[in-house]
Protein backbone atom coordinates (compact mmCIF):
# COMPACT_ATOMS: atom_id res chain seq x y z
CA UNK A 1 0.00 0.00 0.00
CA UNK A 2 1.29 3.68 -1.27
CA UNK A 3 2.36 5.19 2.58
CA UNK A 4 2.47 8.95 3.13
CA UNK A 5 5.85 9.48 1.67
CA UNK A 6 4.43 7.49 -1.69
CA UNK A 7 1.54 10.18 -1.20
CA UNK A 8 3.57 13.40 -0.91
CA UNK A 9 5.56 11.96 -3.68
CA UNK A 10 2.84 11.67 -5.75
CA UNK A 11 1.71 15.15 -4.98
CA UNK A 12 4.59 16.92 -5.33
CA UNK A 13 4.91 15.09 -8.99
CA UNK A 14 1.58 16.45 -9.90
CA UNK A 15 1.44 19.58 -8.82
CA UNK A 16 3.50 21.26 -11.20
CA UNK A 17 1.14 20.12 -14.08
CA UNK A 18 -2.21 20.53 -13.06
CA UNK A 19 -2.45 23.39 -10.40
CA UNK A 20 -4.20 26.72 -11.53
CA UNK A 21 -5.09 24.48 -14.64
CA UNK A 22 -8.47 23.88 -16.15
CA UNK A 23 -10.61 20.81 -16.67
CA UNK A 24 -11.57 20.38 -20.52
CA UNK A 25 -13.36 17.43 -20.44
CA UNK A 26 -13.42 14.02 -17.49
CA UNK A 27 -13.03 10.47 -18.28
CA UNK A 28 -14.81 8.07 -15.71
CA UNK A 29 -14.23 4.06 -17.35
CA UNK A 30 -15.55 2.84 -14.67
CA UNK A 31 -18.30 4.00 -11.84
CA UNK A 32 -17.00 2.06 -8.98
CA UNK A 33 -13.34 1.67 -6.53
CA UNK A 34 -14.05 0.80 -3.41
CA UNK A 35 -17.00 3.38 -2.96
CA UNK A 36 -19.12 4.44 -6.19
CA UNK A 37 -17.51 7.09 -7.93
CA UNK A 38 -20.11 10.38 -8.30
CA UNK A 39 -22.20 9.80 -11.27
CA UNK A 40 -22.36 13.54 -11.87
CA UNK A 41 -18.17 13.43 -12.01
CA UNK A 42 -17.58 14.84 -14.92
CA UNK A 43 -20.33 17.67 -14.82
CA UNK A 44 -18.50 18.39 -11.20
CA UNK A 45 -15.24 19.14 -12.89
CA UNK A 46 -15.69 20.18 -16.75
CA UNK A 47 -14.75 23.84 -17.12
CA UNK A 48 -13.13 23.82 -13.26
CA UNK A 49 -9.95 25.18 -12.35
CA UNK A 50 -7.76 23.24 -9.87
CA UNK A 51 -7.09 26.27 -7.25
CA UNK A 52 -5.44 24.13 -4.06
CA UNK A 53 -3.55 20.32 -4.22
CA UNK A 54 -2.51 19.35 -0.32
CA UNK A 55 -2.05 15.60 1.11
CA UNK A 56 -4.02 15.02 4.41
CA UNK A 57 -3.26 11.69 5.78
CA UNK A 58 -2.73 9.61 2.34
CA UNK A 59 -5.69 11.15 0.61
CA UNK A 60 -5.02 13.77 -2.05
CA UNK A 61 -7.00 17.05 -2.41
CA UNK A 62 -7.69 18.90 -5.14
CA UNK A 63 -9.50 22.18 -4.24
CA UNK A 64 -11.78 23.70 -6.46
CA UNK A 65 -14.05 27.29 -6.07
CA UNK A 66 -17.22 24.88 -5.77
CA UNK A 67 -15.78 21.96 -3.99
CA UNK A 68 -12.98 19.34 -3.28
CA UNK A 69 -12.16 16.29 -5.27
CA UNK A 70 -10.66 13.54 -2.49
CA UNK A 71 -8.35 10.81 -3.51
CA UNK A 72 -7.01 8.12 -2.01
CA UNK A 73 -4.74 5.31 -3.81
CA UNK A 74 -6.02 2.67 -1.66
CA UNK A 75 -3.71 -0.77 -2.01
CA UNK A 76 -2.54 -0.63 -5.27
CA UNK A 77 -3.54 2.69 -6.97
CA UNK A 78 -1.30 5.67 -8.90
CA UNK A 79 -1.49 8.94 -10.52
CA UNK A 80 0.08 9.83 -13.69
CA UNK A 81 0.59 13.42 -15.44
CA UNK A 82 0.63 12.06 -19.38
CA UNK A 83 0.37 13.77 -22.70
CA UNK A 84 -2.90 13.63 -25.01
CA UNK A 85 -3.12 10.66 -26.84
CA UNK A 86 -1.39 8.27 -24.72
CA UNK A 87 -3.31 4.82 -24.59
CA UNK A 88 -4.92 3.57 -21.95
CA UNK A 89 -4.78 0.10 -20.14
CA UNK A 90 -7.17 -2.26 -18.08
CA UNK A 91 -6.96 -0.62 -14.87
CA UNK A 92 -6.76 2.93 -16.05
CA UNK A 93 -10.18 3.95 -14.68
CA UNK A 94 -10.34 7.63 -14.35
CA UNK A 95 -8.44 11.03 -16.34
CA UNK A 96 -8.89 14.12 -15.71
CA UNK A 97 -8.04 16.60 -18.74
CA UNK A 98 -6.48 19.85 -18.80
CA UNK A 99 -6.45 22.91 -21.16
CA UNK A 100 -1.97 22.55 -20.74
CA UNK A 101 -2.79 19.43 -23.02
CA UNK A 102 -1.97 16.80 -20.40
CA UNK A 103 -3.87 14.49 -18.23
CA UNK A 104 -4.20 12.96 -14.74
CA UNK A 105 -4.73 9.23 -14.82
CA UNK A 106 -5.89 7.68 -12.13
CA UNK A 107 -4.85 3.54 -12.21
CA UNK A 108 -5.90 1.03 -9.91
CA UNK A 109 -5.52 -2.74 -10.14
CA UNK A 110 -7.24 -3.98 -7.02
CA UNK A 111 -9.25 -0.80 -7.13
CA UNK A 112 -9.57 -0.29 -3.11
CA UNK A 113 -8.59 3.38 -3.78
CA UNK A 114 -11.20 6.00 -3.74
CA UNK A 115 -12.54 8.91 -6.10
CA UNK A 116 -14.98 11.25 -3.69
CA UNK A 117 -16.44 14.77 -3.99
CA UNK A 118 -17.61 17.22 -1.33
CA UNK A 119 -18.90 20.61 -1.72
CA UNK A 120 -18.45 21.45 2.19
CA UNK A 121 -15.01 21.81 4.03
CA UNK A 122 -12.81 19.18 3.32
CA UNK A 123 -12.17 18.82 6.75
CA UNK A 124 -15.24 17.84 7.72
CA UNK A 125 -15.81 15.55 5.37
CA UNK A 126 -16.10 12.18 7.52
CA UNK A 127 -12.89 10.79 6.07
CA UNK A 128 -10.70 13.68 6.99
CA UNK A 129 -11.66 14.78 10.60
CA UNK A 130 -11.10 12.47 12.15
CA UNK A 131 -7.22 11.79 11.23
CA UNK A 132 -4.88 13.12 13.70
CA UNK A 133 -2.25 15.35 13.55
CA UNK A 134 0.12 15.25 10.49
CA UNK A 135 3.67 13.60 11.68
CA UNK A 136 6.05 16.82 10.25
CA UNK A 137 4.14 19.41 11.61
CA UNK A 138 4.84 20.91 15.18
CA UNK A 139 1.01 19.41 16.59
CA UNK A 140 3.19 16.15 16.75
CA UNK A 141 5.45 16.14 19.22
CA UNK A 142 6.67 13.29 22.15
CA UNK A 143 4.49 15.24 24.76
CA UNK A 144 1.47 14.82 23.04
CA UNK A 145 2.05 11.17 22.09
CA UNK A 146 2.97 10.44 25.79
CA UNK A 147 -0.15 12.86 27.04
CA UNK A 148 -2.77 10.45 25.19
CA UNK A 149 -0.77 7.42 25.53
CA UNK A 150 -1.58 6.87 29.13
CA UNK A 151 -3.21 3.90 30.23
CA UNK A 152 -3.26 2.79 26.78
CA UNK A 153 -2.65 -1.43 26.42
CA UNK A 154 -2.61 -0.94 22.95
CA UNK A 155 0.52 -2.18 21.47
CA UNK A 156 3.17 0.89 20.49
CA UNK A 157 3.35 -0.10 16.93
CA UNK A 158 -0.63 -0.16 16.62
CA UNK A 159 -0.86 2.85 18.35
CA UNK A 160 0.93 4.92 16.07
CA UNK A 161 -0.29 3.33 13.13
CA UNK A 162 -3.68 4.73 14.39
CA UNK A 163 -4.37 7.29 11.88
CA UNK A 164 -6.09 9.00 15.28
CA UNK A 165 -3.41 9.34 16.54
CA UNK A 166 -1.27 10.67 13.83
CA UNK A 167 -1.88 10.89 10.30
CA UNK A 168 -0.29 8.55 7.79
CA UNK A 169 2.48 6.43 9.58
CA UNK A 170 1.81 3.29 8.13
CA UNK A 171 3.91 -0.52 8.48
CA UNK A 172 6.78 0.45 7.04
CA UNK A 173 7.64 3.49 8.53
CA UNK A 174 6.49 2.33 11.84
CA UNK A 175 8.46 -0.93 11.95
CA UNK A 176 11.56 1.30 10.76
CA UNK A 177 11.00 4.18 13.93
CA UNK A 178 9.94 2.01 16.82
CA UNK A 179 14.08 -0.31 15.53
CA UNK A 180 15.44 3.54 15.69
CA UNK A 181 13.74 4.51 18.88
CA UNK A 182 14.62 1.08 20.57
CA UNK A 183 11.42 0.42 21.70
CA UNK A 184 9.76 -3.20 21.05
CA UNK A 185 7.12 -2.88 18.20
CA UNK A 186 4.63 -5.30 21.47
CA UNK A 187 4.94 -2.90 24.38
CA UNK A 188 1.99 -1.67 25.60
CA UNK A 189 1.77 2.08 24.66
CA UNK A 190 0.51 3.25 28.31
CA UNK A 191 4.73 1.66 29.68
CA UNK A 192 6.78 4.00 26.97
CA UNK A 193 8.18 6.41 28.73
CA UNK A 194 8.32 10.49 27.68
CA UNK A 195 11.70 10.57 26.75
CA UNK A 196 10.87 7.48 24.62
CA UNK A 197 8.22 9.05 22.99
CA UNK A 198 10.62 11.80 22.20
CA UNK A 199 12.79 9.62 20.38
CA UNK A 200 10.35 7.57 18.52
CA UNK A 201 8.80 11.04 17.27
CA UNK A 202 12.04 12.18 16.60
CA UNK A 203 12.68 9.02 14.68
CA UNK A 204 9.58 9.24 12.73
CA UNK A 205 10.29 12.56 11.19
CA UNK A 206 13.70 11.67 10.02
CA UNK A 207 12.50 8.18 7.98
CA UNK A 208 9.55 9.83 6.62
CA UNK A 209 11.64 13.18 5.67
CA UNK A 210 14.65 10.70 4.31
CA UNK A 211 11.76 8.61 2.39
CA UNK A 212 10.04 11.72 0.88
CA UNK A 213 13.51 13.11 -0.06
CA UNK A 214 14.34 9.61 -2.37
CA UNK A 215 11.17 9.78 -4.13
CA UNK A 216 8.77 6.89 -1.92
CA UNK A 217 9.78 3.62 -0.70
CA UNK A 218 9.77 0.69 -4.17
CA UNK A 219 6.77 -1.39 -3.27
CA UNK A 220 5.90 -3.72 -6.47
CA UNK A 221 2.63 -2.06 -6.85
CA UNK A 222 4.14 1.94 -7.09
CA UNK A 223 5.75 4.15 -9.04
CA UNK A 224 6.22 7.78 -8.74
CA UNK A 225 4.46 9.95 -11.47
CA UNK A 226 7.51 10.10 -13.97
CA UNK A 227 7.26 6.38 -14.15
CA UNK A 228 10.54 5.61 -12.48
CA UNK A 229 10.09 3.69 -8.61
CA UNK A 230 11.40 4.86 -5.72
CA UNK A 231 14.40 3.83 -4.39
CA UNK A 232 14.41 4.25 -0.65
CA UNK A 233 13.88 0.32 0.27
CA UNK A 234 17.22 -0.34 -0.25
CA UNK A 235 18.23 1.87 3.21
CA UNK A 236 15.48 -0.11 5.07
CA UNK A 237 17.21 -1.37 8.37
CA UNK A 238 14.67 -3.94 9.58
CA UNK A 239 11.60 -3.85 6.91
CA UNK A 240 11.08 -7.31 5.03
CA UNK A 241 14.41 -8.21 6.76
CA UNK A 242 13.90 -10.85 9.84
CA UNK A 243 15.82 -13.64 9.88
CA UNK A 244 18.82 -11.19 8.66
CA UNK A 245 21.29 -9.34 10.92
CA UNK A 246 20.37 -6.58 12.95
CA UNK A 247 23.06 -3.62 11.47
CA UNK A 248 23.41 -2.51 14.74
CA UNK A 249 24.08 -4.97 17.29
CA UNK A 250 24.16 -7.81 14.30
CA UNK A 251 21.98 -10.66 15.96
CA UNK A 252 19.23 -12.41 14.03
CA UNK A 253 16.15 -9.75 13.69
CA UNK A 254 12.74 -11.52 14.35
CA UNK A 255 9.00 -11.33 13.23
CA UNK A 256 5.93 -10.96 14.98
CA UNK A 257 2.16 -10.40 13.33
CA UNK A 258 0.59 -7.60 14.73
CA UNK A 259 -2.46 -5.92 13.29
CA UNK A 260 -2.37 -8.97 10.91
CA UNK A 261 1.16 -7.33 9.89
CA UNK A 262 4.42 -9.08 10.05
CA UNK A 263 6.46 -6.66 12.54
CA UNK A 264 10.50 -7.20 12.38
CA UNK A 265 12.46 -5.47 15.09
CA UNK A 266 15.50 -6.63 17.11
CA UNK A 267 14.90 -8.29 20.48
CA UNK A 268 18.38 -6.92 21.63
CA UNK A 269 17.98 -3.83 20.09
CA UNK A 270 14.28 -3.38 20.99
CA UNK A 271 13.81 -5.24 24.56
CA UNK A 272 10.45 -6.05 25.77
Amino acid sequence: MPELPEVETALRGIKPYILNQKITYVIVRRPNLRWPIPANLAQLLTGQTVKQLKRRGKYLLLGFDHGTLILHLGMSGSLSVLPEATPHKKHDHVELHFANHKYLRFTDPRRFGAILWTDEKAANHPLISSIGPEPLTNKFDGDYLYSISRNKKAAIKSFIMDGKIVAGVGNIYATEALFLAGIHPNKSAGDVTLNSYRKLVDAIKSILKQAIKQGGTTLKDFVNPSGSPGYFSIQLHVYGRAGKSCPRCKNKLKSIRLLQRSTVYCPYCQKA
